[in-house]
């Protein structure tokens, strides 16, 4: 072989080598970029604490990933120019790691659902709530919760906040701060408050705040919504003839909703929230109504003449209603009698 040939071959294979080279180079970013690399679908929930490491480990251990290679050389590129961002994430199989890398560093994050429901009548109880569905601390809820500042531009107080709740389904990001939920509560509470909705209380002649207030009452009487109207409708009997509410939810609330059970003392609770001593309606809502109590006061049916009511005796959740007050005494010793049995039994059967 000639010494030209020779010279030619070796040109040849350091060509011939640097195209194996780059096409591997090639290869891998068209696979990175291209390919699925992850055959199971694995949810991430990313706090201020996790590293890049940890999360790509999640995923390698979760996702069944094809060529773990790809991953990490894919996150660590991210990883040089960015911090991993904190929040709800989902790996799918067909993303790439190019993607799911890229999702973790710009924080494309999936929406989470906020469950705003049941019986929320203490802040401590509704930071549990919250806290326990996003990346907030129960104690940076309440803190919001009573940051004057922050309700004032909203257009509420620390006293009463609970009227800006509107239970629902909520759609938000896993790492939303509270001023970001209570700004939906605002637009939530703004939509509820239409024209025809504002009319109705005007109608009834009430505020908005009174209708927050009353329906607070209705939702402390009861979770039983087909009643929800009547029971509005006692209230605002009482209220047209100057009767006081005698409400007992409100006497719950001036202990805290520590009482298992109310007697005649604790009707004396120096409050103003104290419906039996007070007349009219509580300065504040007693818990976070729900919608089904604000239509309910917004619809009340007064129509029977309704001024009283105790729960039935059965304890089914429904209500005994009365337009006097020796019918009214009827129903209620009879749930008396019920009520003390039932406690009994259970004592009983301790």
């Amino acid at each position: 072989m000639t010494k030209k040939k020779k010279i030619v071959l070796g040109i040849a294979g350091g060509v011939f080598a640097a195209l194996l080279v780059a096409g591997w180079f090639v290869g891998k970013k068209v696979y990175d970029r291209k390919a699925d690399n992850f055959g199971r679908r694995a949810e991430l929930f990313v706090d201020k604490a996790a590293s890049w490491e940890s999360v790509t480990q999640y995923i390698i251990d979760s996702c069944d990933v094809k060529w773990e290679a790809s991953l990490r050389r894919c996150v660590a590129e991210e990883a040089a120019g960015s911090a991993i961002k904190p929040g709800h994430y989902f790996v799918e199989p067909g993303q790439t790691s190019t993607y799911v890398a890229r999702m973790l560093s710009h924080g494309w994050q999936t929406p989470v659902k906020l469950v705003l429901s049941g019986t929320m009548r203490q802040q401590g109880g509704i930071a549990r709530k919250i806290s326990a569905q996003l990346m907030l601390d129960s104690l940076d809820v309440i803190m919001a919760l009573r940051d004057s500042a922050l309700l004032a531009g909203l257009g509420f107080t620390k006293d009463n906040v609970f009227s800006l709740f509107i239970p629902d389904t909520y759609e938000v990001l896993w790492t939303e701060t509270m001023p970001e939920i209570l700004a939906r509560q605002k637009k939530a509470y703004d939509a509820f408050w239409t024209e025809e909705n504002k009319e109705k209380a005007r109608l009834q002649g009430l505020t908005q705040e009174e209708v927050s207030i009353l329906a607070s009452i209705v939702k402390g009487e009861t979770n039983y919504e087909p009643e929800m109207p009547k029971i509005a409708g006692v209230y605002l009997n009482r209220m047209r003839i100057g009767m006081k509410l005698q409400a007992d939810p409100t006497i719950a609330y001036c202990y805290d909703y520590q009482l298992n059970r109310i007697f005649r003392s604790h009707l004396l609770v120096d409050s103003p929230f104290n419906t039996y001593m007070n007349s009219g309606l509580p300065p504040a809502p007693i818990c976070v109504p729900t919608k089904a109590c604000l239509e309910a006061v917004l619809n009340p049916d007064t129509s029977q003449g309704y001024l009283y009511f105790c729960a039935n005796s059965n304890f089914n959740g429904s209500h005994n209603f009365a337009s006097t007050y020796t019918e009214h005494l009827k129903n209620a010793r009879e749930f008396q009698r019920a009520l003390t049995i039932r406690q009994k039994d259970a004592l009983a059967a301790k």
